[in-house]
């Protein structure tokens, strides 16, 4: 299947449960979109500060160590332009800057959100 634009586009997929974050990343990387995966905050925080072609954050709220939103201000912090989507399981209300998918989620739900969080490429 040819990529599409999203293939220049970088997405960080962070979640310590291995099957849903390897779930999310393939979803997106079937939407052509470049994956990157960690599986608790410190790790992906350590990715943002090496890699700075990602263009959106989409992390589980609910983790050990670093929570999601600790981990999103962190990573905004360092990289003020980057997008992020929440994911989580429980119902809440607390979202701070960013979206928020509830889980289960399905691809098609999953690819919108990440869409609506980018902006469109120039023709």
């Amino acid at each position: 299947m040819p990529r599409t634009e999203t293939s220049q586009r970088t997405v960080l997929v962070v979640d310590d449960d291995p099957d849903v974050r390897q779930y999310a990343a393939s979803v997106l990387d079937e939407a052509g979109y470049r994956v990157l995966t960690a599986a608790d905050g410190e790790s992906a925080l350590a990715v943002v500060e090496r890699d700075d072609s990602i263009d959106v954050l989409f992390t589980d709220v609910v983790m050990p160590g670093i929570n999601g939103f600790e981990l999103a201000r962190a990573a905004t912090a360092q990289r003020p332009a980057l997008k992020v989507l929440f994911a989580s399981g429980y119902a809440t209300d607390l979202t701070p800057a960013g979206q928020l998918l509830k889980k289960p989620y399905r691809p098609l739900q999953l690819t919108h959100e990440i869409e609506s969080l980018l902006p469109r490429p120039a023709a």
